[in-house]
């Protein structure tokens, strides 16, 4: 029983210490919570919006964030049916180098996901996904801090399932994903 005590407590210390930024005092913390809105954090930074990466009347492309905090910027990618070729820009907004805080954006259908992840993970060497793993639809290469990488795909791909999108960078997965919606 000790032992599991002593796991979790080094599991919380090492999430805890995880954090760029140093823990503020309680004062400092409601003195920050009352400052003006000038001095709030830079929204790629900020926690994720709820609205969908949609393109605009006859484009066909879009840009997904990612930060140093494990999120993207958006839960759905919708990607119009009428266009050709669709480009996905995955634009790392963090400052951490991939090796600690790499993204990616990897396309595949739901049920295949788990299997994605699973096979990614031993997959350093080509950015966590398994080499031509044919449950991917499309994938960027991992990216660090200030970095950016684009996918382009056939959105007739997409028909006839649910797809989603996630970051396969070990341990990402969870808080990073969505889905990819095919609209008309």
């Amino acid at each position: 029983m000790k032992a599991y005590l002593a796991l979790i407590s080094a599991a919380v210390i090492g999430l805890a210490a995880c954090s760029q930024e140093p823990a503020a005092p309680a004062a400092e913390a409601s003195a920050a919570s009352e400052a003006p809105a000038a001095e709030a954090p830079a929204a790629s930074e900020a926690a994720p919006a709820d609205t969908a990466a949609a393109p605009a009347a006859g484009n066909c492309a879009t840009t997904v964030e990612a930060n140093d905090n494990m999120q993207f910027n958006t839960k759905d990618i919708q990607v119009s049916k009428a266009c050709k070729e669709f480009t996905i820009t995955l634009k790392h907004t963090g400052t951490q180098p991939k090796a600690s805080m790499g993204h990616n954006l990897v396309i595949a259908k739901a049920e295949d996901m788990d299997g994605v992840f699973k096979d990614g993970v031993g997959a350093a060497d080509t950015d966590y996904v398994k080499p031509d793993d044919a449950r991917v639809v499309a994938h960027t290469k991992l990216i660090g801090g200030g970095e950016e990488a684009s996918l382009t795909l056939d959105p007739a791909k997409l028909a006839g399932g649910e797809y989603k999108f996630a970051c396969t960078f070990p341990g990402h997965g969870a808080l990073m994903n969505g889905k990819v919606t095919l609209v008309d």
